[in-house]
């Protein structure tokens, strides 16, 4: 590891043009590790490595962030360089949280959401965790939401259960059952294909040094916002004034609490695939909310 992190930063410092001083590492990252460099012109880059992950991880990651600084709305680190063993990011300093963060983060993240697309998936199937996460649709699954998510989200996360060991009867049944409801489930929140963090819980977004969200970690795609709401209430939710500034910048529609949990529903699942058995009563939980 030390030989391949030496290789690694004599490659960043031939991209950089720049000597490295100093390397520090950073803690957070349950993949990969991960380090502040600063070179010698006093620039600090945040740099992760990780060689046992699949090749294409890290250049997923990118093209995630890329995607995300599209619409020029949140702050996004701007990726310096990647290949199949590191990431080269901006490095975006820790900050202290203005008095009204979270109303202005969930201003911003409504007005991302406005960012949209046609068709719903990404041109690339990327990862949620170190999960691959299916987003090529098929010609129906490009604009019908309910097809797109119910086969890509749910389905896929279910079929991974089953390798895994954790289907049993109960959790068979009420896929079958979600399968057969999904389009009432879903029914009245259709809208146009908004671009999604996709993953956007409190680990995933910075306070950055102006005191702003930034975000980091993604798992884009283009898909009912509703999702990437959903999420950020998984494990213990924002602030109430952000789901109160999204609304009113861009309002959610009629049922949308109603819907919450069938979107929770692929997280949770992708939770038991990743983690084991101990997010399996909630998962059929989510399901049989709907029954």
């Amino acid at each position: 590891m030390m030989e391949q992190n030496k290789n690694i930063f004599n490659n960043i410092e031939g991209i950089t043009n720049s000597k490295i001083i100093s390397t520090s590492s950073l803690s957070g990252g349950c993949i990969s590790n991960a380090y502040k460099i600063t070179l010698q012109d006093k620039k600090n880059l945040f740099l992760k490595i990780n060689s046992s992950h699949p090749k294409d991880m890290f250049h997923k990651e990118a093209n995630g962030l890329n995607e995300l600084a599209k619409p020029n709305i949140i702050k996004i680190p701007k990726v310096i360089a990647v290949n199949d063993t590191f990431i080269l990011l901006e490095f975006i300093g820790n900050g202290i949280k203005q008095k009204d963060f979270f109303e202005n983060f969930g201003r911003s993240f409504a007005e991302m959401h406005k960012f949209t697309l046609e068709t719903f998936g990404f041109y690339e199937d990327n990862y949620i965790g170190s999960t691959p996460q299916i987003n090529i649709p098929n010609e129906k699954e490009k604009i019908d939401w309910t097809a797109f998510y119910f086969s890509k989200r749910i389905l896929f996360q279910f079929n991974l259960a089953e390798n895994n060991g954790f289907a049993t009867d109960e959790l068979r049944k009420g896929i079958s059952f979600l399968e057969s409801n999904i389009e009432n489930i879903l029914k009245g929140s259709e809208e146009l294909p908004s671009l999604l963090h996709g993953d956007l819980w409190s680990g995933n977004y910075m306070v950055n040094e102006k005191g702003k969200a930034s975000l980091i970690d993604p798992a884009v795609y283009y898909g009912h916002r509703e999702a990437d709401l959903a999420m950020t209430k998984l494990f213990g939710g924002f602030s109430e004034s952000f789901y109160k500034s999204y609304n009113e910048s861009f309002p959610l529609k009629d049922g949308c609490n109603y819907r919450e949990n069938i979107y929770k529903l692929y997280h949770v699942l992708n939770h038991l695939n990743l983690f084991g058995s101990g997010y399996y009563s909630q998962a059929v939980s989510l399901i049989k909310s709907y029954y």
